[in-house]
């Protein structure tokens, strides 16, 4: 008597298979650019379907929750306002005199990924721990600028411009691949959900909407300025070493498209070139990345 032989795999069974294996296989290597950006999705797979508002610093269907779970548009919204950030004399020389960012800018980047993520989607109180911690960090964060002025990362007007470039680049870049049509009040109410945390960082003023944020930068301009050792920096954010030579076009690609999200006067400071005639393949390839991620991420 024969024993039974397996079926083999329907053609549908097995174009399933290949497609979980094609899906891990884009997750593990292009999600390996983002460290801990990508830890949002994992977040938020693990909360359960029924969460108490109280529990949370953000309930679910805040505007933030929705605007940081995309890991493309955070990782060319981030980069986008690392650029703008190191613009401002004192926040760069807080990161040059008292970080080790030219041997672990990954983990640097990887550290502010955590941050947003446990603020966004963590409990309450991991929020609250989370914040307390980077007060601690800053408190001690302070020095001397190359011009004589003293500076200090608690300063609350330096916390204001970290946070509305970094805001700012998150939905400039969320809106642009993620969501166009995106309403002004939900855009609005984005601002006023972030400035919860950063009230608690210590920031003065504050952007509660989009016209706050946009009259803010524009007040900080004339405190920006670009030198050899802002151009050092970005060049470390940009031409960082990919984790794998699969990654290595897609990352690429995320920085190319966080220049284009650059307002103008920001990458003629950089000395950052948008070509032209490359912004539609840019872009175009941007969005097809965040398809290709929200995919895999699935």
């Amino acid at each position: 008597m024969m024993a039974n032989r397996a079926a083999p795999p329907s053609p549908r069974g097995l174009a399933n298979s290949v497609a979980k294996l094609a899906k891990q296989a884009v997750a593990a290597q292009v999600v390996s650019l983002f460290s801990e950006r990508s830890q949002c999705h994992k977040t938020k797979a693990r909360q359960p379907t029924r969460v108490q508002s109280e529990e949370r610093l953000f309930p679910v269907g805040a505007v933030v929750r929705r605007v940081h779970g995309d890991v493309t548009t955070m990782m060319v919204g981030g980069i986008s306002g690392l650029l703008l950030q190191m613009l401002h004399p004192a926040v760069l020389a807080g990161v040059w005199d008292h970080s080790n960012f030219r041997a672990d800018m990954q983990g640097r980047l990887s550290r502010t990924a955590r941050f947003i993520t446990v603020t966004t989607y963590g409990s309450r109180s991991d929020a609250d721990a989370a914040i307390a911690r980077v007060r601690r960090i800053h408190e001690r964060v302070r020095g001397t600028l190359p011009s004589g002025i003293s500076y200090a990362a608690s300063d609350p007007s330096l916390l204001a411009w970290v946070h509305v470039t970094e805001t700012t680049s998150f939905l400039n870049a969320w809106v642009r691949y993620a969501e166009p049509r995106m309403s002004t009040a939900d855009q609005d109410r984005y601002f006023a959900e972030t400035a919860r945390i950063a009230g608690a960082l210590g920031a003065d003023p504050i952007p509660r909407d989009r016209r706050e944020a946009r009259e803010l930068i524009e007040a900080m301009r004339p405190q920006l300025a670009c030198d050899a050792r802002t151009r050092q920096v970005a060049q470390l954010v940009l031409t960082g070493p990919p984790p794998s030579w699969v990654a290595a076009p897609v990352q690429a690609l995320g920085m190319q498209a966080a220049i284009d999200l650059l307002p103008g006067w920001a990458r003629h400071m950089h000395g950052l070139f948008n070509p032209t005639f490359g912004i539609p393949i840019i872009r175009a390839g941007t969005i097809g990345l965040a398809r290709t991620l929200r995919w895999a991420l699935e």
